[in-house]
């Protein structure tokens, strides 16, 4: 990667600082308001790389490193930044929790309507949105880590008072949000003659087979699937229709709390509200919540122990459909032997819906499903021709020409309908806009984890590409300068400008940097080949060094004494990084072996002149 992660991380901080505290003052919402799934994007700009990454931590002052705290002078010093956290976090919380202490999930002032004309109802700007459950895991488990080590560092009763407080109210909101995430998955049933199930047939048919043949391959290919759902029984999902095999289906969560969906048996979290979200999954929504889902499973939220014993449980629960639904999505976007339905480009959902933003979607789960399944290397080759061709598809390293269609992914961006919503006024929409930094972010994702060398290659290359066209949307004026998003900076004809920032936007960039500073601190490849070839070289290395010793022992005294140990030494430190660094270890033995025939070379000499 020709960008630098964390000198890019330092500058978003220094952005956000300045934009988030003026004046001495901290200042919530951006261009679209103050809600609480902005406010929880603009907290995790700060949160979730000082959560991430050692090099950002906030929560020990002693440590703090002198770039950051450069970065982040408008918010203080190394005390005074942690205390400052604490207190915003604080009001975060407070301000999103009801009066009968119920956690709220509101999408509020992100909410648009599907008639310009209309305005949002009151009942319906307090809907509960899966956004908020996802973004909500992830904010809360990143404070609850922040708290549990920011204590150790505390003396003061009065503020170890505030961060036990801090510690039960996001301890709460946590539970909340894995309930609804519990409450707000989705299992649709249909027949295969149904449109569902024709547009199901024709994704997946990509060879021109006989549907019959088809229709049998795929229930048989689903069968582990509709067992694991037909275990179902706490919160939403269950579906009587799958015990008959006759029947398609899909799985993963909608926009918000499945209508009639039951309670989940929890204390302490208040009122469960009752939903009225359509029981069907969302491609856009099932994988945002698998994103913050994931958090659930980190090796920090082991290591800390930051869920509670009745968390654990939910988060078993949530696990069983975190698996299904990724295994449902692997086999339909992988189906069959010849091309894969996620390269025919764009996919058409099952309501007939299609969008290169669809196959962004499906071509994040199937990455994670191969990193949990150790895929081959000829399949990440797959994805990085579907990841290349979006970016093409969606003039991101293409130039985009008067009235492309294909800027409206990006600006007013893509409109997913909440079917349900109506219920409580005029029929809702959720508006996404943030198809290039998503497309950076599975780029990235793919690239850290493939082990061939051409096609990481490929994909860091593709990232840099895209990460140049991302870079040239950050906002240059206002409230919102070294922020984003701009696009009318590579859009020609986007004619909106703002001076307020999108932490919608932000904070995704936010995890991309994260994801990109986590890359670069993995070992390098370890390619078999050079491995081998390294032990061959070591081999005859230590085989000369052995003769080298025999006729000049190592005593002393002896002028040739410290170039010998020097490759002895040499050859020892290849020996131990051979096997995860074979070219350095190489690289070793090559001056070693350069050395060695130095020395015979000397006393070939000495011999002859005698």
């Amino acid at each position: 990667m020709k960008f630098q992660p964390r000198q890019q991380l330092l500058d978003l901080w220094e952005a956000a600082a300045r934009a988030s505290y003026p004046d001495g003052e901290w200042t919530w919402g951006g261009r679209d308001g103050s809600n609480s799934i902005s406010d929880a994007e603009q907290l995790l700009c700060f949160l979730y790389p000082a959560a991430e990454l050692p090099g950002f931590r906030l929560d020990t002052p002693d440590e703090t490193a002198d770039d950051v705290l450069a970065a982040l002078t408008p918010l203080g010093d190394s005390v005074e930044i942690p205390k400052l956290l604490l207190k915003v976090i604080g009001q975060y919380l407070r301000k999103y929790t009801a009066e009968d202490g119920r956690p709220v999930f509101s999408g509020g002032s992100y909410f648009r309507t599907a008639d310009p004309e209309a305005k949002p109802a009151p009942e319906q700007l307090q809907l509960d949105m899966v956004d908020s459950f996802s973004m909500s895991v992830t904010l809360t488990l990143s404070t609850l880590g922040f708290l549990k080590v920011f204590r150790q560092s505390v003396r003061r009763q009065s503020l170890r008072a505030e961060i036990r407080e801090l510690e039960e109210l996001a301890s709460r909101r946590l539970t909340a949000a894995m309930v609804g995430l519990l409450r707000s998955f989705s299992v649709n049933a249909f027949e295969p003659g149904s449109p569902a199930g024709r547009a199901l047939m024709r994704t997946v048919n990509q060879t021109g087979a006989p549907d019959r043949r088809v229709l049998d391959e795929l229930r048989r290919a689903l069968r582990p699937v509709r067992a694991g759902l037909r275990d179902i029984t706490i919160g939403s999902g269950s579906q009587a229709e799958l015990d008959n095999e006759n029947l398609l289906f899909e799985c993963g969560w909608t926009w918000g709390i499945v209508k009639d969906s039951p309670e989940v048996s929890v204390s302490d979290i208040g009122s469960q509200p009752k939903g009225v979200a359509a029981n069907a999954p969302f491609l856009y929504f099932t994988v945002n919540a698998l994103v913050g889902i994931a958090d659930l499973f980190s090796e920090r939220t082991r290591v800390l122990g930051l869920l509670d014993d009745p968390q654990q449980t939910l988060a078993q629960l949530i696990q069983r459909r975190w698996d299904l639904t990724q295994l449902y999505w692997r086999t339909v976007a992988m189906y069959g032997r010849g091309p894969w339905p996620l390269q025919d480009i764009p996919w058409k959902t099952t309501d007939e819906k299609e969008s290169e933003y669809y196959s962004l979607g499906v071509t994040a789960m199937v990455v994670q499903s191969l990193v949990n399944n150790r895929a081959a290397d000829v399949d990440f080759g797959r994805v990085a021709d579907v990841l290349q061709e979006l970016a093409v598809r969606a003039r991101i390293i293409r130039r985009a020409v008067p009235g492309d269609h294909s800027v409206a992914m990006h600006f007013p961006g893509v409109s997913i309908s909440m079917i349900g919503s109506e219920e409580l006024g005029p029929r809702l929409t959720w508006v996404v806009s943030d198809f290039a930094i998503t497309l950076l972010k599975r780029t990235i994702w793919a690239a850290s984890i493939v082990q061939n060398t051409h096609t990481r290659e490929r994909l860091l290359g593709l990232a840099d590409q895209i990460w140049q066209h991302v870079a040239m949307r950050r906002c240059s004026t206002g409230r919102a300068q070294g922020l984003w998003d701009q696009p009318g900076n590579v859009f020609g004809g986007v004619d909106a400008q703002s001076v307020e920032p999108s932490w919608y936007f932000s904070e995704r960039v936010v995890e991309f940097l994260v994801a990109a500073a986590k890359a670069r601190s993995d070992p390098p490849l370890r390619n078999p080949r050079l491995v081998e070839l390294a032990y061959e070289m070591l081999g005859e290395a230590e085989h000369l060094l052995d003769q080298e010793l025999v006729l000049r022992p190592l005593m002393a005294g002896q002028t040739i004494q410290p170039k010998l140990r020097g490759i002895q030494a040499a050859l020892q430190r290849a020996r131990a990084i051979a096997g995860e660094r074979p070219a350095t270890a190489q690289a070793l033995i090559y001056d070693a072996l350069l050395d060695l025939e130095r020395l015979a070379t000397a006393r070939d000499n000495a011999a002859e002149a005698i």
